[in-house]
């Protein structure tokens, strides 16, 4: 099954942030403090998405509260930060939320990643993704992460099942 067939089944979203909702860089102050860049057009689709009743969760290693306040203020409320082992966080949506995998796309960018990835229906990534994870990617972003891959991935979804809006 090709990606584009992928697209009409899909009605979860998750995401992780470092090097796919940013471009991975990270600014580290003389306080220790970790800045990171976020784009606007991300933001939008994740609202987007939102409006029309996909699930959007992030699952991510950081543990930002500038990205979790950010991400809470675009309405996502499934933020599972400081996590080291995704797949096991993955497994405890299935069980504790009835989460249907063949409904899932995933949107990661490195090693971290890989088990969610291989467990899901879409497996999805940015173009600037390690190796191992482009691999077994069904479909890859020509947009970079942090630069608004994850718009074109929701956009793209959207538009498959005639829900992208033009306001």
């Amino acid at each position: 099954m090709s990606y584009l067939d992928k697209l009409a089944d899909i009605r979860h979203f998750i995401f992780d942030v470092d090097g796919v909702l940013t471009n991975g860089l990270l600014h580290v102050q003389e306080n220790g403090e970790l800045l990171r860049q976020m784009h606007t057009r991300d933001g939008y689709a994740l609202k987007a998405a939102l409006e029309q009743k996909f699930a959007v969760t992030i699952i991510t290693g950081g543990n930002s509260q500038g990205v979790i306040k950010r991400l809470n203020g675009l309405g996502i409320t499934h933020i599972y930060s400081g996590i080291h082992h995704k797949l096991k966080t993955l497994e405890e949506l299935v069980h504790n939320h009835n989460l249907d995998l063949s409904t899932v796309a995933y949107m990661g960018d490195d090693l971290p990643d890989y088990e969610c990835m291989r467990a899901v229906h879409l497996a999805a990534c940015p173009s600037d993704a390690a190796m191992e994870i482009k691999t077994i990617s069904q479909y890859i972003s020509p947009v970079k992460g942090g630069e608004g891959c994850v718009r074109d991935l929701i956009e793209k979804v959207l538009k498959a099942q005639n829900k992208w809006k033009i306001e």
